[in-house]
């Protein structure tokens, strides 16, 4: 069991003497699966703090969370029952498991529950309500949950930028206040937007452009420096003419990329692209060895596959957060999960860890690369359990799941 940090304040001890209370906490429980074993349990263990303190404080707390994207209706494929088992694990205690969400065995689980005890509801995404963008259907889902609840703690920060049942309705319905680690990803994210000590860099990787224009266009007036690579890199190569192969590219962004470095050069922030790419003829697959081979950016193959930045950028890419102070990284640099691929998300991430300051892995994919690259993840400034909610919050969108805790 990780160690229970204690309450900030303003957070759910704000809510009074919990003894006895029945608190539904809405988790982040959404962690990878194959064939049933969990591949990944970080964001479990990241909740676990929070209920462990919940129970301390003799409360009865009621797990609601999401697997997946099942549909609406139920599906074994997408069960959190392995979920409870291995947060059983990490508590160190027995947790009961419901195997509905709002019907019999919801009531009965959360009616035997004593002062101190734990259950997990099944998968709030079987009930259509959840996601709905019905105010109506989703409120009447709400309005179920919040009958196995005297008050409502919200601490899954990989969904607070869903307006959803057990993420925002809920909290119109009962006494709400964050979890430990909402209010942490919120203070952390707040140093990275109000006022952050400087240099400041930002290095952006993953898939797609379009996944990240927020986060440049709000970026551009506060980061010294922008680091980029991962499958986005290429429509920037492409937008300075370079050709790019059949690696990933967006067609739709180029003219908006080339706006981006023209903006950049304007207003004085360095922007560093790779000068060499990791290609191969084919996407890594498990019938075939990769064949990696090192080109320069500008003189990407016709037939190749851009699948990691270069041992060149790499060291740039290093050398490009050695003076930091603070540093917000979201994406990986290329294919980590394989092995001839992953070396320029492992040079980013260990240039991370001697970061004088502030270092920020921003969830999603660039968490998932952290664990699976085998670093210690108290290394890090701090790794946030929701990618997507970051990045919302970096391009200075509202998060309803934060707005509706902090309304008057």
């Amino acid at each position: 069991m990780p160690g229970a940090t204690h309450d900030p304040a303003g957070t759910w001890s704000s809510l009074g003497d919990l003894t006895g209370k029945r608190v539904l906490v809405r988790s982040d429980l959404n962690v990878p699966l194959e064939g049933g074993t969990i591949t990944d349990d970080g964001r479990i263990r990241a909740s676990a703090p929070t209920i462990q303190q919940l129970s301390e404080a003799g409360a009865r707390v009621v797990v609601m969370a999401h697997l997946g994207r099942p549909d609406g209706k139920p599906d074994p494929a997408y069960s959190l029952a392995p979920v409870a088992a291995r947060l059983g694990e990490v508590l160190g205690r027995d947790v009961a498991f419901a195997t509905d969400t709002v019907g019999e065995s919801a009531t009965a689980t959360v009616e035997g529950l004593a002062d101190g005890d734990v259950a997990v509801l099944e998968n709030v995404r079987f009930n259509p309500g959840e996601t709905s963008k019905q105010d109506e259907s989703r409120g009447a889902f709400a309005s179920e949950l919040a009958k196995l609840g005297d008050v409502f703690v919200s601490d899954g920060f990989g969904v607070v930028h869903r307006k959803q049942a057990s993420v925002y309705d809920v909290a119109l319905r009962l006494p709400s206040a964050m979890g430990g680690l909402v209010a942490t990803e919120i203070d952390v994210l707040r140093r990275l937007t109000a006022d952050p000590e400087r240099p400041y860099v930002v290095v952006l990787g993953g898939s797609k452009v379009s996944d990240k224009l927020g986060v440049i266009d709000n970026l551009l007036d506060k980061a010294d420096r922008l680091v980029i690579g991962g499958g986005m890199v290429f429509t920037f190569l492409r937008s300075q003419g370079h050709e790019v192969g059949r690696s990933l590219l967006e067609e739709d962004q180029v003219e908006s990329c080339r706006g981006y470095l023209e903006q950049a050069e304007a207003k004085g922030v360095e922007i560093v692209l790779p000068t060499d790419i990791v290609v191969d003829t084919a996407f890594p697959s498990g019938d075939r060895e990769p064949q990696p081979q090192v080109v320069a950016a500008d003189a990407i193959p016709a037939g190749a596959l851009g699948l990691d930045i270069g041992p060149a950028s790499a060291r740039a890419f290093a050398d490009a957060l050695g003076d930091a102070r603070t540093v917000f990284w979201n994406g990986p640099m290329g294919v980590f999960e394989v092995g001839a691929f992953a070396d320029g998300t492992r040079a980013v991430a260990q240039a991370l860890t001697t970061i004088d300051g502030l270092s920020v892995v921003g969830g999603g994919d660039s968490a998932a690369a952290v664990r699976a690259l085998g670093f210690d993840e108290a290394a890090f400034g701090h790794i946030s359990t929701g990618g997507g909610a970051s990045l919302e919050y970096l391009e200075g969108k509202e998060l309803p799941g934060i707005a509706v805790l902090e309304r008057p």
